[in-house]
């Protein structure tokens, strides 16, 4: 289970790490443009019912972390379900993967290599 931390919240997000590495490059995409949008996603088991929302802006500080040390393949076809919801009226939704079993070429490289980041 990976953790997003968002701003000065004292309450880290835990989110799949799977599904964190596809977000992340959703959400550095968009940040990158210089475009604020929301982040939405129903509580797991174990949290109380009901759904958060986040709006995401670049100048509040943001942290990916992992706990699998290797990344995953990212899936093209996530991605774009992602990226298609972050440029709706209602932000990006996290939603859950479709099974794509063709791995990206170049786009997880390119954007550590600009991002810095792992």
């Amino acid at each position: 289970m990976g953790t997003l931390y968002y701003g000065d919240s004292g309450t880290p997000i835990g989110i799949e790490d799977r599904a964190l590495a596809h977000l992340k490059v959703a959400v550095v995409t968009k940040l990158r443009r210089g475009e604020s949008f929301t982040l939405s996603w129903q509580h797991t088991d174990g949290q109380p019912r009901g759904r958060s929302t986040l709006w995401i802006h670049q100048s509040i500080p943001l942290r990916f972390v992992f706990d699998d040390p290797e990344r995953p393949e990212l899936s093209r076809e996530w991605i774009e379900d992602l990226m298609r919801s972050a440029n709706s009226t209602g932000g990006i939704q996290l939603v859950p993967e479709n099974v794509d079993t063709a791995p990206i070429t170049g786009i997880d490289t390119q954007l550590h290599a600009e991002a810095g980041s792992g």
